[in-house]
Order: structure tokens, then sequence, then C-alpha cells
């Protein structure tokens, strides 16, 4: 099965920035799609200095969905959000100041890559990390979801005013033109050994092999489902650990939450965004109702994506017949993205418009 390979260099412009992620993508493209993916034919994405949050978003949406293996490549820098103390990476235009609007939060990372099938995602990164995200990564190691294997390192900020290279993606890189591609472990060492050889210092590494669950693990037996084209299966099987978490649990429960965003997930897997967005909505209403506030993680992306499939549903009756449920969380939960509320109004001003014409 072809592979997936997402190439991303991410930086800001002008004073803040730590390291000249860019400069390692030439070095990357120059490489064979299949050797860069370690299949025997690769789609390659790339994206370079991203201006926009959501602009990552959708294309590690596309990527993580996508069949067969997934590997990543990523350069760049964090930064923490100084309000909830969450590790960003920072884009074209964050400044310390505006990182919980302008940079792609890494929890994004996690939740885009937690239904892929364990072990079929590789994910290399690259990162230099400012003052405040360094001191926060001691106690808080940097992970991309128990399914996924990561290596890489993450360096500590570089002398005022310095700007550095990402040296261990471009050993990488390097290594990778030779058209020889030692298994994952092996790369990563191998590159981290040229890259210390230049003098860069060790920083943290990033060492963590995807945990394959058991057989009997439900998450793995409806990733196969979902693999194979069984949809709905997959979601009869989330529905009934769903219900068998609100039996257990509460309905308001951590478990029983995280099985309804698994069937949300399901359903945009099925092509099906109003089931999507239906129980999104309801995620987003049942973790406000539980007291979580509108500005946490949870409610941000559950929203989101409710506004994400909204915006794909090509029936006009059910779009317009979910639009007020979604502005009036809108108006709680404005989220990270600019004039999210004026866009849910004007659709539905041109869905009403297009009713009338109809």
């Amino acid at each position: 099965m072809p592979g997936t390979v997402l190439l991303l260099a991410a930086s800001p412009v002008g004073k803040g920035c730590l390291v000249d992620a860019a400069s390692v993508l030439p070095v990357l493209a120059a490489v064979a799609p299949s050797v860069l993916s370690g299949t025997d034919t690769a789609n390659v994405v790339e994206l370079a200095d991203p201006l926009e949050p959501q602009a990552v978003l959708t294309r590690l949406r596309a990527a993580a969905t996508a069949p067969g293996p997934l590997t990543v490549y990523l350069a760049g820098q964090l930064q923490l959000d100084r309000r909830q103390h969450l590790p960003h990476l920072a884009l074209a235009r964050t400044t310390p100041s505006t990182v919980r609007y302008t940079a792609f939060p890494w929890h994004w990372v996690r939740e885009e890559l937690r239904l892929r099938p364990p072990g079929t995602t590789t994910f290399f990164a690259d990162l230099h990390a400012d003052a405040d995200a360094w001191q926060h990564l001691v106690s808080h190691p940097l992970t991309a979801g128990p399914g996924v294997t990561l290596y890489g390192r993450i360096a500590p900020p570089p002398p005022r005013r310095a700007v550095a290279t990402p040296s261990y993606m471009k050993a990488l890189a390097t290594l990778l033109r030779s058209g020889q591609r030692p298994v994952p472990a092996q790369l990563h060492q191998h590159a981290l050994t040229r890259a210390w050889g230049e003098g860069e210092p060790a920083g943290m590494v990033l060492a963590a092999e995807a945990q394959v669950p058991a057989a009997s693990d439900p998450h793995a037996v409806i990733t196969a489902a979902v693999q194979a084209g069984r949809h709905g299966e997959a979601a009869a099987l989330a529905a009934r650990w769903e219900q068998s978490a609100v039996r257990a649990y509460g309905p308001g429960s951590g478990q029983a939450l995280h099985w309804m965003e698994v069937r949300a997930d399901l359903a945009m897997f099925a092509g099906d965004p109003v089931l999507s967005c239906r129980v999104w909505l309801a995620v987003a209403a049942a973790r406000l109702g539980a007291g979580e506030s509108p500005d946490t993680p949870a409610v941000e992306s559950a929203v989101d994506r409710a506004h994400h499939q909204w915006g794909s549903i090509r029936d006009a009756a059910r779009a317009r017949e979910l639009g007020p449920a979604l502005a009036d969380l809108r108006r709680r939960v404005p989220g990270r993205r600019e004039g999210a509320l004026r866009h849910i109004r004007q659709h539905l001003d041109e869905l009403g418009a297009a009713q009338l014409t109809g």
C-alpha cells in the first residue's frame, strides 16, 4: 500500500525565530519519496512556514486519514501558551504573546493521530524550545500518542540573537539521500551521532516506540474494521463501549466522552459529516455541562471539529438544521479561529438564500 509523507517546517518570522526550520526542506525534498516513507511508492505533502494553525490542521488531518503507513518529518520550535501552559508549534506569525491564537497546539497532533493503526505512524521531530517551553518539557515529556513511533530531539534555546539550524533533521535527510533507509531506530541514532559530532547540544532525545495493543483492545478491533471498510461494524462497536462506559461511570464521565469522540471520528471516516457534527456538538455540550471551561483544549477541539464537519455537509437542509446549535456553541466557545462565528452566520445566510431561490 502506498505510504504518505508529510514534510513540515515552521518557525516565526522576525526576532522571535529560534531556528531556520525551512532550510531543511530542500534537503528532504531531494530524497526519493519511497525512501522517505520506506514503502515502494508514496505521496509527499510539503508545508513550509505556514501562517495559520488551521492550514497545518488540514494537512495533518488529511495525512492521518490516508490509508497505508504515514511518516512525518517536522522541524520547528516550541513555545508555551502562557495561559494554559501547553506546548505549541510556533508558526510564521507567532509571538510570545500570541501563542494561543497563532501557533499550532501540540495536543492536536495526538488527537489527529490517535485512531491510526498502532505501528503505522513514524514521526521524526527536530525542535528547538524557548526558555518557558524548555522548562515545561523537563517535567512534561513530549509525546505523539501511544500508537505513534516518535524519534528526534528537542534543543534548548540558542544563544541570544542566534538562529539555530535543524541539524538533526539535516543529518537524517543526508543519510536518506544515500538511497538507503535503515529501520527508524537506527536512522534516528545515526542522525543523532552526526548532529552531536557537529557540536550540537545534546538536548532532550525523543525515542518512543509505538505501543501495539493486544488483539482484545477495542481500539485495535475498531481500527481494523475501519481499515477494512467495515464502518458500520466499527460504529456499532464504539456505541457498545460508550453504553458500557455510561453504565459504569455515568453519562458525563471521561470514559463515556472518550467513546463519543471515537464515534464522531468514525462518522468522519465513513463520510457522514452530519452525524460527525451532531456527535461533536453533543461532546462539547456535555463537557460544558460538566463544568469544563470554554477555553479548555477538549472543549475547543470538540467545537472546532463540529464546525469543520458542518462545513463539509452538502445537504443544505441538514446544514441549516445544525447551524443554529453550532452558532450557539460558538458564542460560548469562540476558539482560536478568528471570525468563526461570523463564518457560521454568513454560511447560514447563504443557505437561506439558496433555499429561497431554489
